[in-house]
């Protein structure tokens, strides 16, 4: 693996930089837009005259050498990402890169979420299974070896959690020191702690997400540090290898649409990336849909594909989603691009939504945090508009593990999680359905007389289809 053999060309303008000519914001100093990591077998590079298929990968190729990996003891090849480092060769040499064998997630069938949403074929890849218990540990191994290879001490983030239990782990692996900045009770403790016990200095902000970024972004302006928020171009190639291990648990049958949380946007994009690479190299016919679903209390994607003028206006954002809590999303229009490429739809989710789909992921034995529920609930919103066929096969990106958010779980099935405003605005059968799914504690006297009758009449309740 080769630096040379990448470039990083701006998604506004088309400028073309060497990677280690790129700033320390990952902007483009023309005109402010981000990168994305291009290769000479990319589709939009331009190829000599002896025809397309120059210098591009053999696909059945590709295909044997991943698979070959999968037996292989060395940490490069263990490495769910790295095992396909021959679509991502972004570090000088294998013995470079940062490993915690992230990737290998499991992909789950959801019988009866599918027969709830109207759908015969409902899969999800639950990027919660990852080291740190997020999506965001495929992308951190990519760009913290990028950054270890440049001789970086210290990486920074701004995060509403996951990004930064997953800096700091990577970080401490690697032996690099990290930083930490969060908006002030706005995290849930659970990634808190994360960050805190891998060693990260964490300093919580008064303010949001985007006013932690703005502060960070100023800061890697005045020292030696290396960003590792989604800008961060790099991030995206170890987000993009979901992508080729879905197609391989799927014996590389295409699945129709791939539904994705939408919060900073560029887990989208990295995953629509992920699917054309695939279909220009030849490996796959074609990509499927990429759909992305935001909460209606950050939703600034939704209102610009739904404003006539299409102007992105940023947004005070509020959710108890705390992942997806983010107002001014800076990989909004990379999103937008695969959104529109690959023919998906942007949709919200409210509150009571998000509670329900969650509550019904987790009936299924599965669980996820609150913003990877947004998938779930959001399918449903798409069935019943037409846009996703019952005989469709879809996919649900999980981003995030159960246990990152156990406050928001537990106060849902004590009842207290939603307002009493919010709970006057739920139709009958779903208040049903709610009060199906909530598992609350019993709280009984030790007495074996109590707990019997407890039990019996426990036993005697019809089991929840």
């Amino acid at each position: 693996m080769k630096v040379a053999s990448h470039h990083l060309r701006c998604t506004e303008c088309g400028a073309v930089i060497t990677g280690d000519a790129v700033n320390s914001i990952f902007r483009c100093p023309q005109c402010n837009g981000l990168y994305d990591v291009i290769y000479p077998w990319s589709e939009s590079v331009a190829r000599p005259a002896a025809g397309p298929e120059h210098n591009l990968p053999n696909p059945s190729a590709l295909r044997w050498l991943w698979q070959e990996r999968r037996t292989s003891m060395l940490p490069v090849d263990q490495s769910g990402v790295w095992r396909f480092r021959d679509l991502l060769p972004i570090v000088s040499a294998p013995e470079k890169v940062v490993t915690l064998r992230e990737g290998n997630t499991p992909l789950y069938d959801l019988p009866r979420c599918a027969k709830a949403a109207g759908v015969d074929w409902l899969l999800a890849k639950h990027q919660g299974m990852n080291p740190t218990g997020s999506f965001k540990d495929t992308g951190m191994t990519a760009a913290l070896s990028v950054a270890a290879d440049r001789g970086f001490e210290w990486v920074a983030c701004a995060s509403t959690g996951n990004t930064s239990a997953a800096m700091a782990a990577y970080a401490a692996r690697a032996g690099l020191r990290s930083i930490v900045f969060i908006p002030e009770g706005k995290i849930a403790w659970g990634k808190l702690s994360q960050s805190m016990d891998y060693g990260a200095l964490t300093i919580q902000l008064k303010t949001d997400f985007d006013g932690c970024v703005r502060i960070l972004t100023e800061l890697v302006t005045r020292f030696p540090i290396y960003l590792l928020n989604s800008v961060n171009p790099y991030r995206l190639e170890g987000q993009k290898t979901p992508a080729f291990e879905m197609m391989e648990q799927l014996d590389w049958q295409v699945p129709d649409h791939i539904i994705v949380p939408g919060g900073n946007l560029a887990n989208s994009s990295a995953l629509g990336k992920g699917f054309m690479e695939m279909r220009h190299l030849g490996m796959i016919p074609r990509a499927p849909k990429v759909s992305v679903i935001q909460a209606e209390g950050a939703n600034p994607l939704y209102r610009w594909y739904t404003d006539s003028n299409r102007l992105m206006r940023p947004v005070t954002a509020e959710t108890r989603a705390t992942a997806i809590r983010i107002g001014n999303p800076a990989s909004w229009r990379k999103a937008a691009n695969v959104i529109d490429a690959l023919g998906g739809w942007c949709e919200q989710v409210s509150e009571q939504e998000i509670a329900l789909a969650k509550a019904q992921i987790g009936a299924e034995g599965v669980g996820c945090e609150p913003a990877s529920a947004v998938t779930y609930a959001g399918l449903k919103k798409l069935v019943a508009l037409g846009k996703v066929q019952r005989e469709e096969r879809t996919v649900l990106i999980l981003t995030g593990h159960t246990l990152k958010d156990s406050n928001y779980t537990i106060d849902y099935h004590r009842g207290e999680l939603l307002t009493e405003a919010e709970n006057a605005q739920i139709s009958a059968a779903d208040q049903a359905l709610h009060a199906s799914l909530r598992k609350p504690p019993v709280v009984l006297d030790p007495d074996t007389d109590t707990v019997m009758r407890r039990l019996e009449s426990h036993m005697k309740q019809a089991q929840p289809a």
